[in-house]
């Protein structure tokens, strides 16, 4: 088994706020092209620490290191490896979908194809269109497409596909799928277990400003049953969504 290669590196971080301590001594390493998924309850100390890793938030005390830069020392040197996505994003409310990546690789540098991009999450038909006649799946998935003008190595997805119905959360966990097998690291943070469990390679499990657990969730799920665990309901093979697409189909209907 060839060895993988860590690309973020967290030591001992830690962050408060008025006396509250909101991360408590976060120590983990994310490894290269993988999905790494940080869950956990509101309030557990999760969003602090993505944003550290970020750099939007100063940190306390501790270390984040990303692709050997020190992301608290150097946050500017780390614009064009990470792409952030963020849960809600206000927009030029004046330009079209065409227009806004344009305009968003100015800003990096770069000379951005938007057809083939908005291709990507099936947005083409809708280059014209301002943001506000968009739907909220159409908007959450601009919201990641624009993370990817810069061409960043590392993307941070907060959440990417709340409020999606099942055939956009479909296309979306296949788009992640996509980004990651092309050699991209990318950080998850969702509330939806399944997704968790279907999409990433590794998760943490934070609460309290702490780590619990740390792992593959298969090897998490088995360290449960280990214990004993047992559902009271016992699970079909099949889900309530599985007999919606089977239904319904697997196409977008937003277009």
């Amino acid at each position: 088994m060839s060895k993988k290669n860590v690309i973020i590196k967290v030591n001992n971080l830690k962050k408060s706020y008025n006396g509250f301590q909101a991360v408590k001594g976060v120590t983990f390493e994310v490894f290269e092209n993988e999905i790494f998924g940080i869950l956990g309850p509101n309030g557990a100390g999760k969003t602090t620490t993505v944003e550290m890793m970020e750099g939007i938030r100063r940190i306390d005390s501790g270390d984040i290191e990303i692709d050997n830069i020190d992301i608290d020392k150097y946050p500017a040197r780390a614009k064009h490896i990470l792409g952030i996505q963020l849960q809600e994003a206000d927009y030029f409310d004046h330009l079209n979908l065409k227009e806004l990546i344009e305009l968003f690789g100015e800003f990096y540098g770069n000379k951005s194809d938007a057809t083939t991009l908005l291709k990507r999450v099936e947005l083409e038909s809708k280059w014209k269109s301002m943001i506000k006649q968009l739907s909220g799946g159409q908007k959450q998935r601009l919201s990641i497409l624009l993370t990817l003008v810069s061409n960043p190595k590392i993307l941070f997805l907060d959440e990417p596909t709340t409020g999606l119905d099942p055939q956009a959360r479909r296309l979306m966990w296949d788009f992640i799928r996509e980004l990651r097998d092309e050699g991209k690291t990318i950080i998850l943070t969702t509330h939806y277990m399944e997704e968790a469990e279907l999409l990433c390679d590794r998760i943490a499990i934070m609460d309290n400003g702490e780590i619990l657990k740390l792992g593959a969730p298969n090897d998490l799920i088995d360290d449960l049953l280990k214990k004993g665990f047992k559902k009271e309901v016992v699970q079909k093979a099949a889900n309530l969504e599985d007999v919606f697409l089977d239904l319904t189909g697997k196409r977008l209907r937003d277009k």
